[in-house]
């Protein structure tokens, strides 16, 4: 007897593809027989992510959308008529049992090729502002699932989103001692961890290398990824001051630090809220203020700070941060909001309503 076929679809940004591929790992692990395929489509990261995770890859023409759901989406001529076509001859061929997409330029093909055949569709939402493609498959399905309650999408029901075992599973006492001894910092005192995501934020470099003497003077370490496109220099010295331009394994970055600063994508929202770190989130100022809203459910708990990237400067990290980084109690405390924020097990939770989906006589278990 086989296993549940099961396409997935969510491609060309990591915020897309990581809870999708975390969220079939989960589904493997309840399901060993269960089957998996992804759709993506040449543009973004799919053809580099989903392939290094272990997963076939079939790609289908890229449809960019317009951000406004309205006639005009559905009458786009040619590129969506054919990506819908493509995207069907995979549902065909694999013989698919449900489609799971978690938005992005492939999503909404592979929502309308599924709908035209009947099959179940299940939607994940990990933005706080819905993307078009998951607005669309919200009015073709009930099987939709969102990182928080605030998330305005038909049928939604708040799980989290779909993280790394790694990441979800993560003791940061245990792992400190190790991961700091990687890093080459001390033991003890705060550490400070400053990423901008994969790509870096010269924002965020600019204003902490601008605080490193303070810092330094008041006995915090800083763990700085750059990003990869960002050099930056600051003179040795004790205590130390770490940079590298990336790291591969991020939960030994969390167990090594006491507060981050970063910008608010969806992700480092939902794995900094589930390790239980404080953080000072500045979101990308961009697309309307999306990482915004994403960031605002753990502030408004008292797990987090948020500043504007206007706002951010040196004397911002010297006057509103490094009182808080010199201040156990009031880390832990903060740390301790942040972690009522989490969802450790959305990975889980949402494989199960995918098998539900497909046998509706499934229960969902806890």
């Amino acid at each position: 007897m086989t296993g549940p076929r099961v396409v997935v679809a969510g491609g060309h940004s990591a915020g897309h593809i990581e809870p999708m591929m975390n969220f079939a790992d989960a589904l493997r692990r309840l399901e060993p027989t269960a089957e998996v395929v992804a759709l993506g489509t040449v543009r973004g990261l799919d053809t580099t992510l989903i392939p290094a995770r272990g997963y076939p890859l079939e790609l289908i023409p890229p449809v960019p959308l317009q951000r406004k759901l309205n006639r005009e989406l559905l009458r786009t001529p040619g590129k969506l008529r054919d990506s819908v076509l493509a995207a069907g001859e995979v549902l065909d061929r694999v013989q698919a049992d449900v489609v799971v997409g978690f938005g992005g330029y492939v999503a909404a093909p592979a929502y309308l090729a599924a709908h035209r055949r009947g099959l179940p569709i299940v939607v994940h939402e990990a933005n706080a502002r819905p993307g078009v493609a998951n607005r669309l498959a919200a009015r073709m399905t009930t099987h939709v699932y969102t990182a928080s309650p605030s998330v305005r999408l038909a049928h939604a029901t708040a799980i989290g989103i779909p993280l790394r075992p790694a990441i979800s599973g993560l003791n940061r006492p245990a792992l400190r001692g190790a991961a700091r001894q990687r890093f080459g910092l001390r033991p003890e005192g705060p550490v400070l961890l400053v990423t901008g995501g994969s790509q870096g934020a010269r924002t965020i470099n600019t204003a902490v290398v601008g605080a490193a003497g303070t810092l330094r003077a008041y006995g915090v370490q800083v763990l700085h990824i750059t990003g990869p496109q960002h050099a930056i220099e600051v003179p040795a010295g004790e205590p130390p001051y770490v940079v590298l331009p990336y790291v591969d394994e991020m939960q030994y970055a969390y167990a090594a630090a006491d507060f981050v600063i970063c910008r608010s994508g969806a992700m480092t929202c939902a794995e900094l809220s589930a390790v239980g770190l404080p953080a000072a989130y500045v979101p990308l100022p961009l697309r309307g203020g999306e990482q915004r809203l994403n960031a605002e459910p753990v502030v408004a708990a008292g797990g987090a700070l948020l500043v504007d990237n206007a706002d951010l400067d040196t004397a911002w990290i010297e006057t509103t941060l490094l009182p808080i980084l010199t201040d156990p109690g009031r880390i832990a405390a903060m740390s301790a909001r942040a972690s009522a924020t989490g969802a450790l097990d959305a990975d889980v939770v949402l494989a199960r309503h995918v098998l539900a989906a497909i046998n509706p006589r499934r229960a969902v278990g806890p």
